[in-house]
């Protein structure tokens, strides 16, 4: 293969804008209560990153908005179930909650 630039193989790498949010702390879910509203949340087979809203008790499932660029998109959301959300998605990984002792 012949690079017609001189760029190294791995040229990829150094884009950043096809590297936005890709595994960067993400991890899986668990448990429910790791599930709040605001919370981003990344598919495992894809790159889209989704805002997790409320839980909509008569539709059984949580709300999901598209998030891009770190803009939401209200217009548009889907309804996915909670095991659902355990089997295919990876959520951002929160800060730690200890407190400091004073």
């Amino acid at each position: 293969m012949t690079f017609l630039t001189g760029l190294p193989k791995n040229w990829q790498n150094n884009c950043y804008g096809t590297r936005t949010m890709k595994n960067k702390n993400f991890e899986n879910i668990f448990d429910a209560y790791q599930l709040v509203a605001g919370a981003k949340i990344k598919g495992k087979q894809q790159d889209e990153i989704f805002e997790l809203g409320v839980y909509d008790a008569l539709k059984r499932g949580y709300t999901l908005y598209p998030l891009e660029h770190g803009v939401k998109y209200d217009d548009f959301s889907v309804i996915v179930s909670e095991k659902e959300l355990k089997n295919n998605f990876l959520i951002e990984g929160g800060k730690d909650n200890t407190a400091i002792a004073a």
